[in-house]
């Protein structure tokens, strides 16, 4: 089982959301724990979440997407998904994202896809000398922004820090947000200099275990393997989560061309549960 914040960040919908479809009964809690009414959600929800996620990208209001979780099968959803591409094609342009939508999960369904696991393993991560930069900013997809500003200033102030140095990405958040997401951008580095407007040299800390995996492709596949580390967790239930996750991009546009060849190692830090460190 596992809290709401936990569940968010695995699944990478926001608290908020999981809420809201509590409260219009799409997904219910699988319990409320009685003694501190935190809702808590188990690994058997997911596929009830991922169709509500995909219902409602498609288009599918509240009310419809009810229906089709409780009428649920490949024949009735592709009814359903014909009935919505006919009305996507009569609309503007801006449609054009769900149809295409629509158009993939139909070929899924026929070619029965099996869902991507990727492997998890544990070591340990040592501490880093880094210059970093953390900000607020809108969304997952501006942390680009971040890197620009960060080796803008290593040009202006022509501090001795290569591209070529390993970098990584600190997301502190202790859940998943679909806006408002606290980032840190780092750059391994022995380089020093003074600490101003936002861009520091700091040490990070160790890490005792970090679960990593590595995710091969374009960075739309980095969602995948949240999900494979609910799954990991529920195999290897001595563990549970800890401290903020990282993402390390080993291949990425800037010397790769391939989105397809791309690079990113994914790190969750865990700890044993306090009930195994007893036995």
């Amino acid at each position: 089982m596992f809290k709401i914040g936990e569940f968010s960040k695995l699944t990478q919908v926001s608290v908020r959301m999981l809420r809201y479809y509590d409260e219009t009964g799409l997904l219910k809690p699988a319990e409320i724990n009685k003694y501190t009414g935190y809702r808590m959600y188990s690994i058997e929800q997911i596929e009830t979440l991922n169709k509500i996620l995909f219902l409602r990208d498609t288009g599918f209001s509240v009310a419809e997407t009810y229906h089709a979780l409780s009428n649920w099968d490949n024949d009735f959803i592709k009814t359903q998904l014909k009935i919505k591409e006919e009305k996507i094609k009569d609309v503007i342009n801006s449609e054009k994202h769900r149809l295409a939508k629509i158009r993939t999960a139909m070929n899924d369904i026929n070619k029965k896809q099996i869902g991507i696991h990727y492997n998890v393993m544990v070591k340990e991560i040592p501490s880093y000398r880094v210059f970093s930069l953390r900000k607020i900013i809108p969304n997952y997809f501006c942390e680009g922004y971040l890197w620009k500003e960060i080796y803008d200033y290593i040009k202006i102030k022509k501090l001795n820090i290569s591209e070529s140095n390993n970098t990584f990405a600190i997301y502190h958040d202790k859940e998943y947000k679909d806006k408002d997401v606290d980032v840190e951008v780092c750059i391994i580095t022995e380089e020093k200099d003074v600490n101003k407007d936002g861009f520091i040299f700091r040490e990070t800390e160790s890490l005792e275990k970090v679960a990593c995996s590595m995710v091969y492709g374009p960075y739309e596949n980095i969602s995948s393997v949240y999900i494979s580390f609910v799954h990991w967790l529920e195999e290897n239930n001595q563990y549970k989560m800890s401290g903020t996750s990282r993402q390390v991009c080993h291949k990425g546009s800037w010397n790769e061309e391939d989105p397809n060849k791309y690079l990113t190692e994914i790190q969750i830090p865990v700890e044993l549960k306090t009930n195994t460190l007893m036995d």
